[in-house]
Order: C-alpha cells, then structure tokens, then sequence
C-alpha cells in the first residue's frame, strides 16, 4: 500500500510540547505554589522537575537519531529495545496517561468559565456542573480530531499556542496587585514550609510531563530524526527557562496569602489580565488536550500495528487508517470515547496522579534504555545525536525518586498494575522475545571490563590470593552419564567456578558445527544440574587435543583454569588409558587433576563426604579438604559432614592421630574430632577392601594419587578395585593450599 506523504516537521514537536509543557498547571496552581514553599522552594522544584525531563528530552533524541522512529513514538522506542511484551505493556499505560490527561485538560478548561458559573449562581441561582462546558467542548474536540485529523487540530495549534504566548507576554508586562507592593519579593523570597514540598511538587508535577508528546508525531514527521531532538530539546529548555521567570514575576507581584488562596492569581497582574489570562488558560488547556488527543491515537494504532492487544479482532479495527489522509481514525474513535467517559465523570483528581506515576515510568524507561544502550557498546547504536551515561543514569533514579516521593501507594499501584498487565502479555504473547539482547550487550561490557580489570590486578598482585577451583572438564559421554557435570555443579554453586565442555569427535566443518549448536540446545535444555555450571561444546579430533586446546584459556569466571576433571565409568574403564596419557600433560601445565570414578549407584548425600588420607601426603589431603567443604556448600549436601580416614600401622597411630587432630583444630573447617578416624592397618586385609568396607554408601569418597602413583605406562590398577562403593574422585594437587 502507498503511503500517504510525511506532514510535518520540526515546528510541530516543538509547538506540540510547548502546548503541553504550557498547561492547565501553570495557569492554576503556579501561584499557590509561591506561595505555598516560597520562591526558592519552587526554584528546586523547577530544579526537581528538570532533573526528570531533561535527561529523558537528551535520552529520546538519541535514540531518535540511531533508528528511524515510526509511528507511535515513545512506545516504538520502548517496543524495539525492550520486546513487545514490556513495550506493548508500558505503551499500555503510556496511551492511558495521554488519553486520560486529554480529559484532565478538558475540565481545567473550564476553568476559564468560572466568572459564567458565579454568574448564573449569583443572578439566576443555578449551580451548574462544570459538565455544562466540559463535555459539548470534548464533543467539540473529538469531531475535529476525527473528521479533520491531524492536519486540521495542527492548524489549530498553532493558533492556541500564539494566544498562548500572548497571555504569557502580557502577565510580564502587567503590574503587581494591589496591596504593600514594597513587601511582595520579601515575603516571597525564600523557603518556606519545607515539610509541603513534595505535596506541592506532586500538584506542580504535570507541568513538566509534556515534552515528549511532539514524539508521538513521529510517524507524521517528514524527518523524525531531526525534528524529535531539536523539537523536544528546544520545547523543554524553553520552558525551564520561562518557568523560573514565571516563578520570579509571581514573588513580585502579590503576597504570600493572595498567591496561596487565588488560584487566578495571573489574572489581577497580567496587562487586560481579566480577559487574556481566561483566554490563556483556555488555549493552554485547549491545545494541551489538542496535543494529547492527536499523539494518544498514533501511540494506540502503533500498539495494534504490533498486535500487542490481547484481543486480535481490536488489533485489526484500530489499527486500520482512513485511506485518503492516513489517520487512524478508529484509534482516534477510542481515543475520545474513553476520555469523554472521564471528561463526563468530572473527579480526575486522584487518576490524575495514577497517570502521573505512569508519566515518570515512560520517562525512566527512556532513560534506562539510553544508559544500558551506552554500556552495550553495540554496533548498532550509532545515533548522531549523543547524550552522556551519567546524565540518563540520572534521569532514570530521579524518575524512581520522583514517584516515591510523590506517593508510594501509587507508586506500588503503577508497578503492580504494570506487572499484571505484562504477565498476561507474556502470557498471551509467549512466543516473543523479551529485552535479553539490551541487556545483554550490557552485561557482556560489563564481564569484559571486570575481566580485564581482574587480569590487570592479578599481574599487579604483591601478595597470593586465596585458592579457590576454577575446573574445566572435557566428556563425550554427556548424554550417557552427568556424573562429572553434577560435580561441577558442585563445585561451582557458592565458591569455585566450572567449564563443562561436551566433546564432539572430528574435524572441524559445517556438518559437525551443526552438529556441536544442536546437542548444545539439548543440552541446555534437558539438564537441569548445570545451572552454575558454563556449558559448551568442543569439536576436536581427539581428547588430548581438546585439552591441550581448552586449558590454555581462561575459564568463564576471568580468571586462569587451575584444576581438570576427567571422568570413567568404573564398569567399563576404557577411558582410563586416555586419561593417564593426558595427565601427564595436563600435571606439566601445574594444574591440578581430579579424577573421578562414575557410578551408577543411587547418591546417598546425607553420608556425607569420606576423604582418605596419608600423614605424609599433605599436598592432596589440604586439596580434599578444601575441596569437601566447597561441595558441601551445595544444597544437595545439606546437613552432610565431612569424614577423614587414615591407615596406618598399630605402632603409629598415637602420632598420626595426634596430627589429624592438630589438622581438625588448626583449620576453619567443618571437621569435629568424631569425624576423624585413625584405622590400624591389617596386613593380610588390602586397603582397597578396607576403603570400600567403610565408604560403602558414602555420598563421595576422595583418594590423593601423585604421579609415581602409575608403575608403568598403560597401568590402571590405582583406579580399580572400588566396585563397591559408588563415585570415587581421585585428586592430585599441584602444590600445597593452605588451610588458613
């Protein structure tokens, strides 16, 4: 389908937000707020204010600048760097703020009428509802919108604005009232009623939530990524300013109480205040409703353009446009009819503060997206228009800040209500991908920085850091047995770190790279145990190049591998020829080795951990030890203990008893001195028949082996004999680790 040529340009943003920015707020309750915290304490809510807006200005027209915007303008920005699930969700809530404040507007419109209600009170003794002008007006306001479209309600923007802007000429050139005009800017110049002053920001706050809404034009713009930052960014500093000044003329023009009691207080000081104030404070409220009622539409249209409304049917009717000019009139339709049901109502007061809660989501978000965008570094964030990190990490807090201060039980309102909706919209939606690659790329920069950071300290280091395992483990027997990755997982739950690599036989080619993605997926998918554990694959022509590949890298953690695990089933030991070729090499590397003997009995982890150990073998009996209390930490393990076993002859028993005992008490280990064991060996009865007597149903034994432990190439009697008893891991350490 051709489609329709671009209206707008950059004016349009501008007057857009100029329109809101300049609203019912200002004409109403800026005066009250002088009054009420004095001059300096409307200056930092200015302050406040700006802290929110001007971040998210500088965040949305960056990424304004990286991609073209389409229709529906914040909420395509949200949609496209968090998923259409949380950004059909905020988009939700962000067209509710729109279409509801466009009934907001419409009652401070009226407003302007007041001398037309206390007249018809006074002379004629009716008390009118405020419906006797809000409602034909929102009446008014929907036919234009609706038959004339957006073209139309630009026209006349433009002429709301230009009385706007004459009303604000003219309240600076008026006088101040009448009074001690010699004590106005004394009275005023301070801060006062500190206490109030988030009371008094949260009915301030609306006007400062209009300087987005000229992005919700963007799919009407003929050059969106110049007309968005230029329009926004000059629409919000142009009100900064002229609200500083606005503050100033108030303190000099009227007393504390004529500012606090006289919500048209801009009418006695304004040049022919009691006719232009009137008419400003209907253009401001007119033309805000005007902006509001023609960006609500496109942001509707856009969330059904995406099929984000839970209901297919809707998606298809709002998101269909008049074919002549392309306005979404049935959105348009929706629009209005919602916001003439509120208009009708009358009380929007506390909906009013609700929508402002959901103001400073969509602004906070914004914000967000900029900051995690930078710390992405994706190459596919190039926008021309750059703002800094810290200023949209800013926005962001100050946005969260902002809404707790105003009401924390809104605040939990908006949150609940938002993940309702986004749970049923993921629900709904389960197919769609969520924000995973924005934050993605956040936290890849953020791995890379912290590595490099670690690397560079560790070659800095004066002093020996603490030991702790970092294991890699290299199988091609993954889907017959998870033996070794369960004790990865181990290991890896709360103090070490692990690699698990499952190992494809062969070359490297297309046919096994598919092959290596695929079982990957499998793999990731079905076991469950590795969730602490860094699974992938390896494709490599046999096990000792795999190794001599993958020990040479650093382990996911950053830092270096320092232990390797190789794994056999001890039924069918075929693997162990391999292994003791590929120990060698790896002990060269000052690795250390673990060796572990799979069982297929069932795991008794309430017996605990049995390490047996040597007097003399304090290398591998430290590593045990260590290495028992890290599994420990592990859930699986809970209320198990750790056992040390040692043989030895009858005449030595009293002194290796004594130095267990020594080893128990000088380390901070979960070893009491019932836990220790001291066997006299048995001559006639091998130590192998005397391991599997008393670790028959051990959760895990451990045996220290050091490299004379093989009497020959090709000898694998060390690891056989142990058929009783289930997993066996054979530990070799490379180097003493303290017990501290």
């Amino acid at each position: 389908m051709e489609q329709a040529p671009k209206k707008f340009g950059t004016s349009a943003v501008f007057f857009t937000a100029l329109a809101t920015l300049f609203g019912a707020i200002l004409f109403l309750r800026f005066g009250y707020a002088v009054g009420t915290v004095g001059l300096w304490g409307v200056f930092m809510l200015i302050v406040v204010g700006n802290m929110v807006t001007i971040p998210t200005a500088l965040a949305i027209s960056e990424l304004a600048t990286n991609k073209r915007v389409e229709g529906g303008g914040e909420y395509f920005i949200i949609s496209r760097s968090f998923g259409l699930n949380i950004g059909g969700t905020l988009g939700l809530m962000l067209y509710l703020s729109q279409t509801i404040s466009v009934a907001f507007y419409i009652i401070a419109f009226t407003e302007a009428f007041e001398f037309f209600f206390n007249y018809m009170a006074q002379t004629q003794g009716i008390v009118l509802p405020r419906q006797v002008i809000s409602v034909p007006v929102m009446l008014i306001l929907s036919a234009l919108v609706i038959i004339k479209g957006a073209n139309m309600g630009m026209k006349a923007l433009y002429v709301v604005v230009g009385l706007l802007i004459l009303s604000v000429l003219l309240f600076f050139l008026g006088k101040p009232v009448a009074g001690e005009q010699a004590t106005y800017f004394a009275s005023n110049a301070k801060l006062m009623n500190t206490s109030q002053l988030f009371i008094v920001f949260s009915i301030i706050f609306p006007a400062f939530t209009g300087m987005t809404a000229g992005v919700g034009l963007s799919g009407d713009l003929k050059k969106p990524g110049k007309s968005i930052p230029i329009g926004t960014v000059a629409g919000t500093l142009t009100s900064f300013v002229i609200y500083f000044f606005i503050a100033y003329k108030l303190a000099v023009s009227a007393s504390t109480d004529q500012l606090s009691n006289n919500q048209l207080i801009m009418a006695d000081i304004a040049l022919f205040g009691s006719i232009i104030v009137p008419l400003g404070l209907a253009a401001s409220t007119f033309s805000s409703a005007l902006g509001s009622i023609m960006v609500g539409p496109r942001t509707l249209q856009a969330i059904a353009l995406d099929k984000s409304i839970p209901i297919q049917s809707a998606n298809r009717w709002i998101s269909k446009m008049r074919k002549k000019d392309n306005e979404p009139v049935n959105a348009s339709i929706v629009t209005c009819t919602i916001a003439l049901i509120f208009v009708a109502i009358g009380g929007v007061d506390i909906v009013a503060q609700i929508i402002t809660m959901f103001f400073l989501v969509t602004y906070g978000t914004l914000c967000l997206i900029s900051f995690l965008n930078h710390f992405g570094s994706s190459p596919a964030y190039r926008p021309s228009f750059k703002s800094k990190w810290y200023i949209s990490l800013l926005g962001f807090l100050a946005a969260v800040w902002v809404m707790f201060q105003i009401s924390v039980m809104y605040t939990i309102i908006a949150f609940i209500v938002m993940i309702a909706l986004y749970s049923y919209m993921n629900y709904y939606h389960s197919d769609r991908k969520g924000f995973a690659s924005l934050f993605a790329n956040t936290l890849f920069q953020m791995n890379r920085n912290l590595q490099i950071y670690l690397q560079k300290k560790r070659t800095k280091a004066t002093i020996k850091d603490e030991w702790r395992p970092s294991a890699i483990c290299i199988s091609k027997h993954t889907f017959d047995r998870n033996n070794a990755l369960q004790l990865l997982d181990w290991i890896s739950y709360k103090y070490g770190f692990g690699t698990y690599l499952h190992l494809i036989d062969g070359y490297f080619s297309k046919k096994t790279d598919a092959q290596a993605k695929m079982e990957l997926t499998r793999l990731l998918e079905n076991l469950a145990t590795s969730s602490h554990v860094y699974i992938d694959t390896i494709i490599s022509p046999s096990t000792t190049s795999a190794f001599a590949q993958s020990i040479q890298i650093p382990g996911i953690a950053g830092m270096e591998n320092n232990m390797v695990i190789f794994e056999f089933e001890k039924r069918d030991p075929q693997d162990l020829h391999d292994i003791i070729d590929n120990f060698r090499m790896v002990d060269a590397g000052g690795f250390d080795v673990c060796i572990l003997a799979s069982s297929r009995k069932p795991i008794h982890h309430k017996n605990g951990v049995h390490i047996w150990v040597r007097s003399f073998d304090t290398e591998n009996t430290n590593l045990m030890i260590l290495m028992g209390f890290i599994i420990l930490g592990h859930p699986d393990w809970k209320n198990a203990n750790i056992k040390l076993f040692n043989i030895c002859k009858e005449e030595d028993a009293e002194s290796v008893r004594a130095r267990m005992n020594e080893l128990v008490e000088a380390g901070r280990i979960p070893i009491t001195a019932n836990n220790v064991e001291v066997i006299i060996r048995d001559e006639n009865t091998p130590v192998k028949q005397v391991i599997n007597k008393h670790s028959l149903d051990a959760g895990l034994t451990m045996i220290g082996f050091n490299e004379n432990s093989f009497k020959k190439d090709g000898d694998i009697s060390l690891f056989e004999g142990y058929g009783d008893i289930g997993n066996v891991l054979f530990v070799h350490s490379h180097g003493v680790k303290e017990i501290e």
